[in-house]
């Protein structure tokens, strides 16, 4: 961690995301889902597959920093920061992810984190990610600033999700105050590998795509 704090050129931003939409689904399918998958259906594959449609748009954050060239990668090997109970962190890495739709990264992320808290994890299955995502939302961190995960050259913390007053844009034009989840998304990116515009056009189009996907379409 020093190492990387001492490499990259560690800046950070935050976006605000409305999670209504995602709920929309989940709410709708989470008994059936719970039952055919054996699993629930957490926020947490939606913002992997929001990231990952991201990645393709913004091909620099998919990318890797190798003396002084940026190598852009042409798959998104999506990691995914598992808490050991307190006993440190491991990062199981999705494969290919984007290749795969919502579903086929639930699934994956679920048996991932499960064999990862067992220690039944290959070394393979914990190397070469090209883009991480720290889920610290789920310990109540209202804000989080990640440290890069070498050679990669961001990583996006999720922070909890919690319901409060939003304004919501009504169908008609007008506005309402209404009660949404919402919750932050935060990024630590490597200066070096583009500027702050970039990284801010990435987090909206990730934003965007929570917001106004249809996903039942995936489920």
């Amino acid at each position: 961690m020093i190492m990387s704090q001492a490499v990259s050129a560690h800046a950070f931003s935050v976006v605000e995301v409305d999670y209504a939409n995602v709920d929309a689904t989940r709410n709708a399918v989470k008994d059936q889902f719970k039952q055919s998958e054996g699993f629930t259906l957490t926020y947490l594959p939606f913002i992997a597959r929001a990231i990952v449609d991201g990645l393709a748009e913004f091909r620099h954050l998919n990318a890797s920093i190798e003396g002084d060239n940026l190598v852009v990668h042409n798959y998104v090997d999506l990691g995914i920061a598992v808490d050991l109970e307190f006993n440190g962190l491991l990062v199981p890495v999705v494969r290919s992810a984007d290749g795969k739709r919502l579903r086929a990264i639930a699934r994956e992320i679920s048996d991932l984190a499960a064999r990862a808290r067992t220690r039944k994890l290959t070394p393979d299955e914990i190397q070469g990610g090209t883009f991480t995502i720290s889920n610290n939302g789920s310990a109540g961190s209202v804000l989080t600033m990640p440290i890069i995960n070498q050679p990669q050259v961001a990583i996006v913390s999720t922070d909890v999700i919690v319901r409060r007053p939003v304004v919501a844009h009504l169908a008609d034009g007008s506005e309402s105050i209404a009660i949404h989840p919402v919750g932050n998304l935060a990024m630590s990116w490597d200066h070096r590998a583009f500027d702050g515009a970039y990284a801010a056009g990435f987090l909206a189009k990730v934003k965007r795509v929570l917001e106004t996907q249809d996903w039942s379409a995936e489920i």
